[in-house]
């Protein structure tokens, strides 16, 4: 193993040791010897069953059938979660084949980033995650069940699910993906029109008609952002099967996958002599191994948000530190859009997972040695699914990759370290994600422009006025402040004065997630300005310098005329309509970027 890695490994180990005990001992104590449900009222067990088919309700009665748990976030808006419209049934006949049963426990909200970014509604997104992880809790609290599946994809939904579930850690839990859409328009062609209409040189149709082309069929979009991060790190956590995460929808093999993931999580049940429960895969290894396969591949930038949330929720305490320092040593070994012209379709079939983990295992930079719904053994990992003869079966992936400008080896690699660099200095501790940006373009040092609403700045690009060098400053855009939403209706505008020989950047406590583009952005930046961060101060002229090759982001002025100055009101209005009232309560609860944007983080800290 890498020394760095088995150094903050450790370090997290230790740091953890009281939540980690305390959480363990919470999981292993509701852990039953039997079915649990054999432990409810008759009255409590009949309500469980009433609904059940004949089959069903006998197998349940005789308590010789594993129960399970089906949680999905399906709706048909999300393209991403349409396939698993068809998900549960085709689950249950797969239960029924082995004499087990499934039971849709619940639903679980999902919202679409691309469809309510720039909108009102994309003020609801950290707090979406909060209600899911509270879905899936009530959709397991029941009892009734001796595993769960987890069927969701996209940004929020994942880090919600596995928050959620981690709560019930006692239960065996597998993720199922469902896959990403094929390939559409390259990446390239879509942000060039995008940023052709922020110029008034594309008309509205003609964009439309680009965005129609890159998202055009049911799956996953096939950019690297958020949605597919998660796909990535649930596999290298151990919680997909392996080879399961980009397999295209409506296929043969991704049908023998779904079978084959509802069959398995059977057989990590107490009933099968081989209990696997999710308390004990997730754990200070399997995070480590997650961190360092973001680093690995670029990936979103909301992870920083989402992976101390996830590990906060299994009794472990990951900061921003720990990842920083990992990135330090890890390699960038895909280019994947926003960090090359390639979607994640050509990262499969350069070699996907099976190289990505194969790479990473040799040169000592992922733990071998952790759990995972496949068995024990992260190497498990380097196969990949096929279907012979219309069986499933896996074999040894590729040695090396069909592609070197989309996925390389280590010896190889695109840069000697990952793609996140923590940014830190007297505007607070913030994140960028260098891999998108040129290093020609990672330092900017110019006069800061102050905004309180996206619209703001794309009225001053309208009129003409950000025609210079500049630091945008977006702020009032916190957890706390207005639930911290996506700024990407900014980067078609700050992308075009780039090109015109402009050094821009932007500085947030907003964020920007797994799309953020060429643009130097040092995003979820905290102390928020709603709590008085520095940001708060900022002046219009201040020289702002944001060093995404140093990990800096500094003001010139001193801490005495900083802290001199008044701070001004938060901007109004952003608390009614589109249902936002009803989550003030929620906004007032969230923690710092750092501690993960999380309503739960100071509940789960005292569990000591």
């Amino acid at each position: 193993m890498h020394p760095r890695i088995l150094e903050v490994t450790q370090r997290l180990i230790a740091r953890s040791r009281p939540t980690r005990e305390r959480y363990l001992e919470l999981i292993r104590g509701a852990a039953s010897d039997g079915p649990m449900r054999a432990k409810l009222q008759c009255a409590n067990f009949a309500h469980g069953v009433a609904g059940c088919g004949s089959q069903d309700k006998q197998s349940l009665r005789m308590m010789n059938a594993a129960n399970v748990a089906i949680v999905s976030a399906y709706n048909d808006m999300l393209s991403a979660h349409q396939p698993y419209e068809h998900y549960p049934e085709q689950i249950k006949q797969a239960l029924r084949e082995i004499g087990s049963v499934g039971q849709f426990a619940g639903g679980v909200p999902a919202m679409c980033d691309g469809v309510t970014q720039g909108e009102p509604g994309m003020e609801l997104g950290i707090a979406s995650r909060e209600v899911i992880a509270m879905s899936t809790a009530i959709a397991l609290s029941h009892n009734m069940f001796d595993a769960a599946l987890m069927l969701g994809i996209c940004d929020k939904i994942v880090p919600g699910l596995l928050m959620g579930a981690l709560r019930f850690g006692h239960l065996p839990t597998l993720f199922v993906p469902g896959g990403p859409m094929p390939s559409g328009i390259s990446n390239k062609e879509k942000a060039d029109v995008r940023q052709r209409y922020a110029e008034g040189k594309a008309s509205r149709e003609e964009l439309l008609e680009s965005e129609m082309k890159s998202y055009h069929s049911p799956g996953t979009c096939t950019f690297y952002g958020t949605a597919n991060t998660n796909q990535l790190l649930m596999e290298v956590m151990g919680l997909h099967l392996p080879g399961a995460s980009f397999v295209n929808p409506y296929t043969p093999l991704r049908d023998a996958l779904t079978v084959e993931a509802a069959q398995q999580v059977t057989r990590m049940t107490k009933a099968s002599g081989t209990f696997m429960p999710l308390g004990e895969i997730v754990d200070e290894k399997s995070l480590v191994n997650s961190i360092v396969a973001l680093h690995a591949t670029g990936g979103s930038t909301n992870h920083t948000l989402h992976m101390p949330a996830i590990a906060q929720a299994a009794g472990i305490q990951l900061t921003w530190q720990d990842m920083a320092e990992l990135s330090e040593v890890v390699p960038t070994l895909s280019h994947v859009y926003p960090n090359g012209k390639a979607d994640i379709n050509h990262f499969q079939a350069a070699g996907g997972m099976a190289f990505l983990i194969r790479e990473l295992l040799d040169a000592g930079l992922l733990h071998e040695d952790v759990n995972t719904v496949a068995g024990h053994g992260l190497r498990r990992y380097t196969q990949e699914p096929f279907l012979e003869a219309g069986k499933l079966v896996w074999r040894e992936g590729p040695k090396a990759s069909l592609d070197e400008a989309i996925l390389r080896p280590v010896a190889r690699a695109f840069s000697p370290e990952g793609g996140l660099r923590v940014m830190e200095g007297n505007l607070g501790r913030g994140v960028m994600k260098v891999s998108a940006v040129a290093p020609e373009h990672q330092v900017v040092e110019a006069p800061a422009l102050v905004f309180h609403d996206q619209q703001a700045l794309a009225d001053a690009f309208q009129a003409g006025e950000l025609e210079r060098d500049f630091v945008a400053v977006m702020r009032f855009q916190g957890p706390r402040c207005n639930g911290m939403p996506e700024l990407h209706k900014m980067t078609p505008f700050l992308g075009v004065l780039q090109d015109r020989g402009f050094k821009v950047a932007l500085v947030t406590d907003g964020r920007m997630s797994g799309a953020s583009g060429k643009i130097p952005a040092a995003i979820h930046v905290c102390p928020e300005a709603f709590d008085g961060g520095p940001l708060a101060r900022l002046r219009d002229g201040d020289i702002v310098r944001v060093d995404g090759v140093a990990g800096t982001l500094t003001v010139k002025l001193s801490a005495a005329e900083l802290a001199d100055r008044e701070l001004p009101a938060p901007p109004t209005g952003n608390d009614l309509g589109c249902g936002r009232e009803l989550f003030g309560f929620l906004r007032t609860a969230l923690s710092p970027a750092e501690k993960g944007a999380s309503a739960f983080t100071s509940a789960l800290e005292t569990l000591k």
